[in-house]
């Protein structure tokens, strides 16, 4: 059984960080003073739950932890800093901190290190996720203790919701478009005006006209996707935008 360390201070420990081809060492103890930082860890880095899903969720919301008062986002991993700064870079994930705990000192401090050694990984992080502020611990998610690598309660929504309970998250928003349409330019000029961000799949760069025939019984452009719905072209999106608004601003319109 896990230990819950709420109210603890964090583990005295370095990660040994690579930055600009040198090496510098951080120290937990001065790098957590002074600041609000949501942290998570999790059993390796470029392996899949943690590349498909732990770090690119943090890294899209990190502006709605910070507008919640969070100063950083950290990912801690049982890895060296040659391979936590090679995988940032793979996921483009420049918002989030990336601290290697190598030797596994700041997980065995957390109680956190685990055997995975049936996998060929040596010791490693149990999958968790918490709430520091100026060095003390104020919330912890922590994964049941189950076969296999679960991952329930450390992901980016669960953190979020613990620091902003009513808050909204983001639209999830993915627009087809194609090269020259000016439809597509009008849809996509709607989203950042409403401050909605997307992500811009273009035709025969990013996928061809069998998988928009595949998810979409249009095959005209821009076809805009909200959290799993289909919403149609740039008519419907703008129909779409204007039912999110509030009756007083529809009316000044």
């Amino acid at each position: 059984m896990f230990k819950n360390l709420e109210g603890k201070k964090i583990p005295n420990a370095t990660f040994r960080t690579r930055q600009d081809h040198e090496w510098v060492d951080v120290a937990s103890k001065d790098f957590f003073a002074g600041k609000s930082v949501v942290l998570f860890s999790l059993p390796g880095a470029f392996t899949p739950t943690c590349s498909s899903s732990h770090v690119p969720r943090y890294n899209q919301l990190v502006p709605l932890f910070k507008a919640n008062g969070i100063d950083e986002v950290v990912c801690v991993s049982v890895n060296d800093a040659f391979v936590m700064n090679e995988w940032k870079r793979s996921q483009n994930a420049d918002r989030i901190t990336f601290l290697p705990d190598g030797n596994g000192d700041f997980s065995d401090g957390m109680g956190l290190l685990v055997g995975k050694e049936d996998l060929g990984f040596g010791k490693r992080s149990w999958r968790y996720s918490m709430l520091v502020r100026d060095g003390v611990i104020e919330k912890m998610f922590v994964e049941p203790e189950e076969p296999g690598d679960p991952f329930h309660v450390s992901d980016a929504d669960t953190m979020l919701r613990y620091l902003d309970p009513q808050g909204e998250l983001p639209n999830d928003v993915a627009v087809f478009t194609r090269e020259g349409c000016p439809f597509c330019v009008r849809a996509k000029g709607m989203l950042r005006d409403a401050g909605i961000a997307f992500e811009e799949l273009v035709l025969n760069r990013d996928y061809t006209d069998q998988t928009l025939r595949a998810v979409s019984s249009s095959t005209s452009y821009p076809q805009v996707f909200i959290d799993g719905k289909l919403i149609g072209g740039s008519d419907e999106l703008q129909a779409w935008l204007q039912s999110r608004q509030k009756p007083e601003a529809r009316t000044a319109a």
